[in-house]
């Protein structure tokens, strides 16, 4: 019995061992982990500052809209300096038809 005894545990300390690059692998990945979520929380909450300064709010939500609203307003624009092109270019065939 007591021979047996030390054959399961020289079995369980060479699994043991056997395990341990695992074991480290995914002690190394968490701490890593753990960094990258210290990191980005903190980015996260940078980016929030930024956006609460520069648009008075850090709602999402609200960006997107102001997003939209700023993309509708230049297409608004940029369709006006088309029309006012046109016209110049209607004027100036008028002039040009007329010599």
């Amino acid at each position: 019995m007591e021979r047996s005894r030390t054959s399961q545990e020289t079995e369980a300390l060479k699994r043991l061992e056997t395990l341990r690059p695992a074991y480290e692998r995914l002690r190394a990945d968490r701490i890593r982990a753990e960094s990258d979520v210290e990191r980005l929380t903190a980015e996260l909450e940078a980016a929030r500052a930024q956006a609460r300064e520069e648009l008075g709010t850090d709602d999402e939500a609200a960006i997107r809209a102001m997003i939209e609203e700023t993309r509708a307003e230049n297409a608004r624009r940029v369709e006006a300096f088309a029309q006012a092109l046109r016209a110049v270019q209607d004027r100036l065939d008028t002039l040009t038809e007329t010599r």
